[in-house]
This record gives structure tokens, sequence and C-alpha cells, in this order.
């Protein structure tokens, strides 16, 4: 029997980040959309105020919700304001999306080991807005860095682990 939960983050182009959550322990499934924004039905072309975001779905006794952001705070820059590499705007801002008071718990200790461990060359300015509804992206989205190997992404593994 499994214990699934899902968590939704953002940090910058979704593509780079489906590819590299996919295959962490305990990940079951992970799909990329939007989150976070004023209109309903977002698409890629309009998505006012959302980030592209990734759906995590994880096998909570393989893998924790901590873990997972651990991870996300080392393949992404968590200190620049609606940017990561190339991509600039609030749709690429970094960003967790929070379901519970445990969730936001966890996040801001994170946080706190992020900043405190002074590796990146700046506080980190991930947003903590609470969640409200993932949307998922166009079908020709999901998995492009398996469907397109060579695509652009700006995300890899930058430390070792923060916990």
């Amino acid at each position: 029997m499994t214990n699934l939960k899902k968590a939704y983050i953002a940090g910058g182009c979704f593509w780079g980040m489906e590819d590299l959550f996919r295959v962490r322990p305990g990940v079951k499934d992970t799909e990329v959309g939007y989150i976070g924004g004023q209109n309903d039905n977002p698409t890629y072309r309009n998505h006012p105020g959302h980030a592209e975001g990734i759906e995590i779905t994880y096998d909570a006794d393989e893998t924790s919700y901590k873990d997972l952001l651990d991870y996300f705070f080392r393949m992404h820059d968590p200190t620049t304001v609606d940017r990561q590499g190339n991509d600039l705007g609030s749709s690429y801002r970094s960003a967790i999306f929070i379901q519970d008071e445990h969730e936001e718990q966890i996040a801001k200790e994170v946080i706190k080991i992020v900043d405190d461990s002074e590796r990146w060359n700046g506080k980190v300015v991930t947003t903590l807005e609470p969640f409200t509804k993932f949307w998922p992206a166009e079908e020709n989205h999901q998995d492009y860095l398996i469907k397109h190997p060579n695509g652009y992404t700006c995300h890899f593994e930058r430390f070792g682990t923060f916990l």
C-alpha cells in the first residue's frame, strides 16, 4: 500500500524541473502546469500571474516533503526574483504552494536552513503562496525533455543536500 501525497512548486521553466524530479526516489508522477494566477483554464500563451509549476505525486513512505524541498533548493536558484536562467517574468518565479500549516512550517524551516548555509550568493526569495488550483499544461509540454532530449533547461543539481 502506498501513502501518496502531492506537492506543488515553481522554480523557472517547468520542463527542467519535471525532468529532474521525475527520477527522484519516492516520486511516482510529475505533471507540469500553471498555478497561482488570475485566470481559469490558463494556457501557455495566456496565464497571467500563474507560475510555470509542477505537481509532484510522491509516496510519503519513501520520501518526505522536506526532502523534496531540499532538492528543489538545490536544482534552481531561489535567490533571483522572477528569473531562472534566460527566463524572465513572474511565470518563472520561485514559489512553494502551501496546502496546509504543516507544509508551511516545513517550507519555512527548509528556507532557514538554505539561508543559513550561505551556499547561495543571496537570500532565498522563494514565495510561500496558498495552493488554489493546479491547471495541467498542454500535452506538448508534458515530459517535454523526454520528447526533446536536447531541449532548453536551466535546471541542474548545484549542491549536495542542505539537510
